[in-house]
């Protein structure tokens, strides 16, 4: 039986600045780090839910280099998904980013389901900010 999502992968391209940006700037924490052979196994979790980790993948196998190098791509020109991470206050979360350097790439704006900013991590993945409310209409 399933009993929860443990794990999921965000492509990046660069582990290390990766792992720094979510740990230093985003309030994440190092998880496991463990290199088997020519792969790195980097992993991060949020504090406050300790049981998903967030796999921060270089592109490579099991892709193979036609799949990996799109992806790449994708990465460097801002073209990939990323995370919905929700926040208390999406205003005052904008605020302590943006007082770190991080880019917005949308402000914090109100939406039916609560207050939405978006932002780019260091390799180019979109992350979500929700502050949520009930949805109205």
């Amino acid at each position: 039986m399933i009993t929860n999502i443990s794990l999921i992968t965000t492509y990046v391209l660069d582990q290390d600045k990766a792992r720094d940006f979510y740990v230093d700037v985003l309030g994440f924490e190092a998880a496991s780090d463990v290199t088997m052979g020519e792969f790195r196994w980097v992993t991060i979790r949020h504090p406050s839910q300790p049981e998903l980790e967030v796999t921060l993948m270089t592109p490579g196998p099991p892709l193979d280099d036609e799949a990996a190098a799109f992806v790449r791509r994708q990465l460097e020109k801002g073209g990939m998904g990323g995370l919905g991470l929700r926040v208390d206050d999406c205003r005052k979360t904008h605020a302590e980013l943006v007082a770190k350097g991080v880019v917005f790439v949308q402000e914090p704006e109100d939406r039916p389901y609560g207050v939405e900013a978006v932002i780019r991590d260091n390799s180019g993945n979109w992350l979500v900010l929700v502050e949520p409310r009930e949805f109205q209409a």
